[in-house]
């Protein structure tokens, strides 16, 4: 591989899965680990498999964490991910002959499919194209939450090949991670909206969860995961659900 790459994860007690991501990407000239001061052996793991280990606390801004790993990169080519995901054999091949080759390409994008109780999902939302891989020189993340916002500076191209997502192991784990999620997302959506409208937070409650219901079981096929894919489509309203509640009783605390 002539251009040099480095892969950047980001993690927060990952201990039982930061082993298998460093594993999938070996053959990366460097893999540096943004950690978001673990309680575990995420960190001792992440050293002992050859990784670079930066501690940073995110207080919910995985945009910096993510800057954090790019201005501390020593490769020409960046590669963003967080622990729960591994590359796969065929995507590191593509990735490798993307970025010894890339014409005038600064980015590349992939899509990534969810491992959900068993099942790889192939439809609904969440499996479509991911921009993950970047030249160093042409991306920043623009953004302050934790739904990273990456801006790149010219053409992005296309590698036909999934990333693998392993999120969540139990619905009960899906539960307790959005719960901890929607708590940020819903103080973000505070700080940047201030008090909304009740109208607005009652079709958020009421109306939207059904429309993103609609939209990845039917519209995106959520349907053709069998029960995998009601099951998931009915998470993902929950997920808006637990957003707007919560920004509701911030309104009311305030």
């Amino acid at each position: 591989m002539s251009a040099k790459l480095t892969v950047v994860i980001l993690t927060k007690d990952e201990e039982d899965k930061i082993s298998r991501c460093i594993e999938s990407v070996k053959w990366a000239d460097e893999v540096l680990v943004i950690d978001d001061e673990s309680m575990d052996r995420t960190r001792e793991i992440a050293k002992g498999a050859g990784a670079r280990v930066i501690v940073n606390k995110s207080n919910g801004n995985f945009d910096n964490q993510r800057n954090i790993g790019i201005d501390n990169a020593s490769g020409e080519w960046i590669l963003q991910m967080d622990a729960d995901e591994v590359v796969t054999d065929k995507l590191g091949s593509k990735i490798v002959e993307a970025i010894s080759s890339p014409e005038d390409f600064a980015a590349f994008q992939f899509r990534r499919k969810n491992y959900f109780l068993g099942h790889f999902m192939r439809y609904a939302e969440q499996y479509h194209y991911w921009l993950r891989l970047f030249r160093k020189e042409n991306g920043r993340y623009i953004g302050a939450d934790i739904h990273e916002k990456l801006k790149i500076d010219g053409k992005t191209g296309v590698i036909e090949a999934d990333m693998e997502h392993f999120a969540f192991t139990s619905i009960s784990q899906f539960i307790a991670r959005q719960n901890h999620y929607s708590s940020f997302e819903a103080q973000a959506m505070f700080v940047r909206e201030g008090a909304l409208p009740e109208k607005v937070i009652r079709y958020n409650i009421k109306i939207k969860p059904l429309k993103i219901f609609w939209k990845n079981y039917i519209k995106k096929n959520g349907y053709k995961d069998g029960m995998h894919g009601l099951i998931w489509c009915v998470l993902l309203a929950f997920r808006h659900i637990m957003i707007w509640t919560k920004y509701w009783e911030i309104i009311k605390q305030k």
